[in-house]
């Protein structure tokens, strides 16, 4: 019956939310919309870190987005998305790094000619205005970055019939956390738990140790898909299969083993351990970017991001060196007791 509800909410139909390929896992650089065009059902956000600008349009009407060169780029219809395939900022737009080829034929001079892209009135998209792009930092940063720097206010423009509109935000550098600050309490936190193998009464303890990491990496995959604008139950699901179906999987591993542990299971020990590397590497190390990035790729603060991020990478650690010990101190218990005369 369970399934059968998720696949019934998955059948929805539904934009597509899943986090892009190149989401950021964090960043330094800081992007906010201030100001969008006072027209009711019209909504602009910033989603994936500030990655990727988000349109909604339920004005009725067609809202149209301008590109670099002041050519149409995107029309979002009330029937869907469209772009300009003679606009050279359909390409670009494409990836985060703005590095995608632009065809002979993308032309910002030449007449639109459109292609169909989504058929909700909803779109997302890298505009690099909002972004820097160069790999070294603005000057100022590159001075001071121990400081908060406005890199640059930015427009996007818009057009609503004949009338031209801007959205409006910001764009700023934020001193980035000491990695090696948190990668050092990741490894004492690890150790500390790694040790609790030495202690044969410890079990209920490492077990409930990943019944806690499980959930906490599940916590995270969600914020990650609600940062990247999905929308309700279904727009979660359909964000966590697609983007994020490792760290689910190794989450509801860690915690299934922790349940397994709990009821001293023959090969609690073992699934400890399995399921403590696993959670650690695909839920844990895989988001350890937040460590050196001031931004994080969640709806709440960075610094809870990080707290949550170096939980489950060091409790995950710490339940699979327990496990390991563990199983080393039984097996050669059972070798010292096979080895003894009768």
């Amino acid at each position: 019956m369970a399934i059968a509800s998720a696949l019934a909410v998955l059948a929805i139909p539904a934009p597509a939310y899943a986090h892009g390929a190149d989401a950021p896992d964090g960043t330094n650089y800081r992007t906010l919309v201030t100001s969008v065009p006072d027209v009711a059902g019209l909504t602009v956000r910033t989603v994936e870190a500030g990655g990727r600008l988000e349109l909604r349009n339920r004005t009725g009407r067609t809202i149209e987005v301008l590109g670099y060169d002041g050519e149409p780029y995107l029309e979002v219809r009330p029937g869907g998305v469209y772009e300009n395939t003679h606009s050279p900022a359909t390409y670009l737009n494409s990836t985060l790094s703005g590095d995608a080829e632009v065809p002979a034929t993308a032309n910002p001079t030449l007449p639109p000619e459109w292609r169909k892209a989504a058929d909700e009135p909803v779109w997302r998209w890298h505009d690099h205005r909002t972004h820097w792009m160069s790999a070294t930092p603005p000057p100022a940063v590159q001075a001071d970055p121990s400081r908060v720097h406005r890199v640059r206010d930015w427009t996007v423009p818009l057009r609503d019939g004949v009338a031209t509109m801007d959205v409006r935000g910001t764009l700023d550098w934020l001193p980035p956390p000491s990695p090696g600050l948190w990668w050092a309490m990741c490894l004492l936190a690890a150790v500390g738990v790694g040790a609790l193998g030495l202690w044969r009464r410890a079990l209920p303890i490492l077990a409930a140790v990943a019944i806690v990491v499980g959930p906490l990496a599940i916590v995270y995959a969600v914020a990650r898909e609600l940062d990247a604008g999905a929308d309700g139950v279904g727009g979660v699901l359909q964000g966590l299969l697609v983007g994020q179906v490792w760290p689910i999987l190794t989450a509801l591993g860690a915690l299934a083993a922790g349940l397994c542990a709990l009821a001293r299971r023959a090969a609690a020990d073992f699934v400890l351990a399995l399921g403590g590397t696993c959670v650690a590497v695909f839920a844990g190390a895989a988001n350890a970017a937040v460590f050196a990035r001031a931004i994080a790729p969640v709806p709440w603060s960075a610094t809870w991001a990080r707290v949550v991020v170096a939980a489950v990478l060091a409790g995950g650690a710490g339940v699979a060196i327990a496990g390991v010990i563990r199983m080393r101190a039984a097996a050669t218990s059972w070798q010292g007791a096979t080895a003894a005369p009768e």
